[in-house]
């Protein structure tokens, strides 16, 4: 489960990590009075759970109250990579010297986490990750170690990070262990004029299994989530929106995250992450193909299905049975393996539906899905 900005700040708070003053209000008036409280001049960002949103217009600085108002009426209701905006928070600006990049992420294929930092934080960081990955320190944490003052002088000398910045280390370890985090992220973390170590932003993800812990978030996780998350989720649906334009259909996590990764491997981008699971039934495959066909970035639907339990027969049924109760607008390209595929594939050329199409491998069909993307 992700925490939308304030939240995530509010737990830096409560472990004594320092933000600088904010409020969050859902009314351009409540921008103007919150903008009064913090002095006038205030920076005024979009509340998301997506990235990018500097970049779409979504964070922009307010002279004046007056200014912050009509920045706040711009800000709301905008669509930032599928997620509408329905709150801004308004934070006092600060003077920034230095920024910095900080996280701790869960690796779950090494059994450890990971600390990620960089003495050049800030919305180009992706960037300087790709082009210049030294400049970028990742460093192994021990879970049942954790991070001591010792281990955080460690990623702070790694990442060319003031000795000022450890204690601020060893705070955000504690909000990943004790509040059930698997990604704890602070971009930028700077250091002011004046010398001070402060959380300009911030990104938590919570462990799903610990959502009976967690339960202080749950109200607004409800309501806020993206529109094609919740339809997801109202349906049971394990699906994640993401920047793409190749829709994505599995049966299982671990071959869904290989089929992300082919697909971009392709020249494309996928659209989400959507488990079926083990049981694609028909509805369960109507229901996939009706939120992933009400993204209007997708451009064409690639279905990855490998047999096991439940055969690829039955998986074949379930989507002639779904095309009789989903209006099909764009291209689907299916890949069926494993127990009675042949039996699967013969199902889908029986039913003969124009917009789909077969591939045998998991390459080709990436491959033929990416490309109809590219031309549609």
């Amino acid at each position: 489960m992700d925490l939308y900005e304030h939240q995530a700040r509010e737990l830096f708070e409560e472990h004594g990590i320092l933000v600088p003053r904010a409020e969050v209000t859902t009314s351009a008036k409540g921008a103007r009075e919150i903008a009064r409280r913090l002095g006038g001049r205030v920076v005024v960002k979009a509340q998301v759970k997506t990235g990018g949103r500097g970049k779409a217009g979504g964070v922009k600085l307010a002279a004046d109250p007056a200014a912050a108002e009509l920045t706040a009426r711009q800000i709301l209701g905008m669509d930032i990579k599928g997620h509408t905006v329905h709150s801004v928070m308004l934070a006092q600006p600060v003077d920034i010297e230095t920024e910095f990049y900080v996280s701790y992420v869960l690796d779950r294929a090494a059994g450890t986490f990971l600390a990620i930092a960089s003495a050049e934080g800030g919305m180009d960081i992706e960037e300087v990750a790709a082009t210049r990955p030294d400049a970028v320190a990742r460093i192994p944490v021990d879970p049942a170690e954790g991070v001591t003052g010792a281990k955080a002088a460690e990623i702070a000398e790694a990442a060319g990070l003031p000795a000022q910045t450890a204690d601020v280390l060893v705070r955000l370890w504690g909000v990943l262990t004790r509040e059930d985090a698997v990604l704890v992220e602070v971009n930028p973390l700077v250091r002011t004029a004046q010398g001070q170590i402060l959380a300009l932003d911030g990104k938590v993800t919570l462990d799903d299994n610990a959502r009976f812990r967690r339960e202080r978030w749950g109200a607004s996780e409800a309501a806020h989530e993206g529109p094609l998350e919740a339809e997801a989720a109202s349906k049971g649906l394990n699906y994640v929106k993401l920047d793409g334009e190749v829709g994505i259909i599995g049966n299982g996590a671990g071959l869904v995250m290989s089929t992300l990764d082919v697909v971009a491997g392709c020249g494309a981008r996928p659209a989400n992450f959507l488990d079926i699971g083990g049981g694609a039934s028909a509805q369960t495959m109507a229901d996939g193909l009706n939120v992933i066909l009400s993204d209007p970035a997708v451009r064409s639907v690639f279905v990855n299905v490998f047999g096991g339990i439940t055969a690829c027969d039955a998986v074949a049924d379930g989507i002639v049975k779904a095309l009789d109760t989903v209006r099909l607008t764009k291209p689907l390209v299916v890949r069926l393996d494993g127990n009675n595929a042949a039996r699967g594939r013969a199902i889908l050329d029986e039913r003969a539906h124009p917009l789909v199409q077969q591939a045998t491998t998991m390459d080709g069909a990436a491959q033929h899905a990416a490309d109809l993307a590219v031309s549609h």
